[in-house]
């Protein structure tokens, strides 16, 4: 059973970071393409950025320069290092992989952005 655990979210101060972190398990996390989507009240899940095995990683334009993904292999991880945070990047976030016509998601942490 292939599941996808994150962590690390929480309340922050505008301007603070946060670390996520999506840990999966029950299948070949090599060879998908890892992301981290984000979805706010009243509003349409949105992709924010995306890391494939081979190749560039894709950002949306609104967090270009503040928002870092990486990946370890080894550790069947993704990560979504989030910096300059803003109040409207309160949201749950959730991991996704996917590879051909499989995809998995997480259960979503969510992130507020607040004094």
């Amino acid at each position: 059973q292939v599941q996808l655990v994150e962590s690390g979210g929480g309340l922050v101060p505008p301007g603070g970071s946060l670390r996520l972190s999506c840990a999966g398990s029950g299948t070949a996390f090599t060879i998908y393409t890892m992301g981290w989507y984000r979805q706010a009240p009243g509003k349409q899940r949105e992709l924010v950025a995306a890391i494939p095995n081979v190749g560039s990683t894709v950002y949306a334009d609104s967090v270009k320069g503040r928002f870092t993904i990486s990946r370890d292999n080894r550790k069947s991880t993704v990560y979504l290092q989030m910096n300059s945070l803003k109040p409207e990047d309160t949201a749950v976030y959730y991991c996704k992989m996917w590879w051909g016509s499989r995809n998995y998601w997480g259960q979503g942490t969510q992130v507020t952005v607040s004094s």
